[in-house]
């Protein structure tokens, strides 16, 4: 199996000085996902979880909602020139009597680490209908405190972003604030991919008492996800899409963005956040 990190020769130039030495890089390699043995997505990935990644990208898709649909996750063929396993090929056999969805498709997949969405026909395809809707019943309440406290967390357990400071990161808190599971990847769809596959396999869907939190951007494609797998809090380090906003109205997702210390923005959702009385300027 592919290596989470690769060592290159790199010339270090510093205030004049010239030096040359060996640098650690985020590892980055394709992961085609095959459905009952036909191809359905190509996703650049750094390896590793890749059986996670393929069952979240599933229930993302709307292939799947429960381990039990699942009947194998298996490497298969893709051997290099020496006849060596790439082992970037996963097959998902879904278990019987599970519907396979048509994958002759209009949608063409292929994801890339910048833009996993890229392919899609129209955002119409990616409106699908979740099996596990926002539902969490008395509505989770998370204090803009607890939530500050969240980012350092994420980024105290980033075990492979402090030898590369090149992955993105995803992790899933209790509400409570208690760090559940975390994942790197190259990609920042794929890291929430991880956490929803592991999710799915651990018999822990619907996320319904989760709030996910993504280092960088919020993107209408990984509001989805967490639509998907019934996660009623999505909060980023950066800057929301409009279209995720919207989605996130639409389907209840409480998002949260620029969360930067004591500071941050509710686009959608508010009412779980447990704001203290009289907090508000009108």
């Amino acid at each position: 199996m592919g290596r989470v990190t690769e060592r290159r020769r790199t010339l270090r130039i510093r205030d004049g000085a010239v030096s040359s030495r060996a640098d650690t890089l985020v590892a980055e390699e394709p992961l085609e996902i095959r459905l009952n043995g036909k191809p359905l997505a190509i996703t650049m990935r750094t390896p590793g979880d890749d059986f996670a990644l393929a069952a979240g990208f599933l229930v993302s898709e709307g292939v799947i909602a429960d381990g039990g649909e699942v009947q194998s996750i298996v490497y298969c063929a893709g051997a290099d020139a020496d006849g060596v396993n790439t082992y970037n090929v996963v097959d998902v056999k879904l278990a019987p009597g599970v519907r396979v969805p048509d994958i002759t498709l209009e949608r063409n997949v292929y994801t890339t680490s910048s833009c996993g969405l890229c392919g899609k026909a129209s955002l119409d395809a990616v409106r699908t209908t979740t099996r596990h809707p926002v539902g969490d019943t008395p509505p989770v309440r998370i204090t803009p405190g607890l939530l500050s406290a969240l980012p350092d967390r994420l980024r105290a357990a980033q075990k492979v972003f402090d030898r590369t400071g090149g992955l993105h990161a995803a992790a899933l808190f209790s509400e409570a604030g208690e760090l559940l599971d975390v994942r790197e990847d190259v990609g920042r769809h794929n890291a929430v991919d991880k956490l929803v596959g592991r999710a799915l396999t651990d018999g822990r869907l619907p996320l319904s008492r989760a709030v996910l939190l993504v280092s960088g951007r919020a993107s209408f494609e990984l509001a989805q996800k967490a639509v998907m797998a019934g996660i009623p809090v999505l909060a980023a380090v950066s800057a929301p899409s409009s279209l995720a906003v919207d989605l996130a109205a639409e389907s209840g997702l409480t998002l949260v963005g620029f969360l930067r210390g004591p500071s941050m923005n509710v686009y959608a959702g508010e009412h779980r956040i447990a704001l203290e009385a009289g907090v508000r300027d009108g």
